[in-house]
């Protein structure tokens, strides 16, 4: 099976030796490469998550580049006042998302194709093409009507998360919104887990053949929707608290219970939920760093919190100096992550999703979708092996996909 095109791959500082390289290259270019979770950026000269060209890290050409089969193009919208003007402006946002993804597959047939099912995902990588599946996050933009998923549904989305940052009408986040206006925290939990609103959203994903993400959930929710979904969840950009306690990530609790539906975690180039920040000595830097902008110095989310922050040239001042006292993360720390998941729960229940575009990539080794064999290369050196990788890559989300699909015939 032919797979997408690729340049030349950089070598990552991994690579030991020559044969692996090779090794890894080989791999890299039979498995399909599918990345869970990039979002769609609708003005680019508004957003600090590009590249130094300023353009989207998941690009046609970044993606050819580094050989990526196919990838879930989110269409998200921010968290907003519970408000009916501002459930409408996001779901303004949303369509313009929607409009965005059409246009970037209308621009570029020969290399990109809309895929709705798990076999129009592996036509594509058999055509030479990437495959672009639509994901959606965020429920505000449904404007509390529950129907409103079928829209997005025929419009093409098949992962479905219903929460960002921020609490909303369906269910906690794992990450309460510092809100400008009262300049104060959501309280951590509104809700105890998922509304009425949100177990109806679960089970109408359900119905449709949709794949449920749990991402950004707070624990309750996500404990909850694992109960709740009739098919196996997804986490489409979650990494391990074990390894990084940040709220957005994963509890073993959350890893067992997914790994028991036959679910997949997918680990996100995210650096501020990879590395470690738990040491006094990065929280007093932390602290530090925060007070010189003029910060609380406690904070209950390290690093991201520049959202407090108006001015985009202070966000992004603040988001290299936190970087300069914990760390970047890198393709290493992946790893280890994806080590994690592997040794508790097995490799049928992990992935990649790289959350590109919204903080994810410009860590060690993976700037950019360009970059992704280096994922490859960190996991053949550290001893796994093809149909390993053939797992981590794509084939655990397809089984997930297959299986929702059928359950909802």
């Amino acid at each position: 099976m032919p797979s997408v095109r690729h340049s030349v791959m950089e070598t990552p500082t991994e690579i030991a030796s020559p044969d692996a390289f090779a090794r890894a290259q080989s791999i890299h270019r039979q498995s399909l490469v599918l990345d869970a979770h990039a979002d769609v950026v609708l003005d680019p000269s508004t957003s600090l998550m590009l590249g130094p060209d300023g353009l989207s890290l998941v690009a046609p050409e970044k993606l050819a580049a580094g050989g990526v089969g196919a990838v879930v193009m989110c269409i998200a919208v921010d968290w907003a006042p519970r408000r009916p003007k501002y459930d409408s402006i996001g779901r303004s946002m949303a369509d313009e998302k929607l409009a965005a993804v059409r246009a970037m597959l209308y621009e570029h047939p020969q290399t990109l194709v809309l895929a709705t099912t798990a076999a129009e995902i592996t036509d594509a990588r058999a055509a030479g093409r990437t495959a672009i599946v639509l994901g959606f996050q965020n429920a505000r933009s449904l404007q509390r009507n529950i129907d409103a998923l079928d829209e997005f549904y025929e419009a093409g989305c098949r992962v479905f998360a219903l929460i960002h940052m921020g609490h909303n009408d369906y269910c906690d986040s794992s990450r309460p919104i510092f809100d400008k206006s009262t300049a104060s925290y959501e309280p951590t939990e509104e809700h105890g887990g998922l509304t009425p609103l949100g177990r109806a959203a679960i089970q109408r994903i359900n119905e449709l053949g949709g794949i449920v993400d749990v991402s950004q959930m707070s624990k309750a929710a996500t404990l909850q929707t694992i109960e709740l979904s009739l098919t196996p969840v997804i986490a489409s950009h979650s990494n391990i608290r074990a390894m990084s306690d940040v709220a957005r990530n994963l509890s073993d609790q959350e890893i067992d219970r997914i790994a028991e539906v036959d679910g997949v975690i997918h680990i996100g180039a995210f650096g501020p939920s990879l590395v470690d920040a738990s040491s006094p000595e990065a929280r007093a830097g932390i602290a530090a760093v925060r007070s010189k902008f003029g910060l609380a110095a406690e904070c209950s989310y390290p690093y991201e919190l520049y959202w407090e922050l108006a001015d985009n040239e202070q966000k992004h001042a603040f988001q290299m100096e936190i970087m300069g006292v914990i760390g970047a993360g890198s393709v290493a720390d992946m790893v280890r992550h994806i080590d994690y998941v592997v040794e508790r729960v097995g490799v049928d229940h992990v992935g990649i999703g790289n959350d590109f575009n919204h903080g994810g990539g410009r860590i060690g080794g993976l700037l950019d979708a360009s970059k992704s064999f280096n994922i490859t290369a960190a996991l053949v050196e550290r001893g796994y092996e093809a149909d390993d990788l053939a797992k981590i890559w794509g084939e655990n989300f397809l089984r997930v996909f297959r299986t929702v699909e059928t359950s909802s015939r």
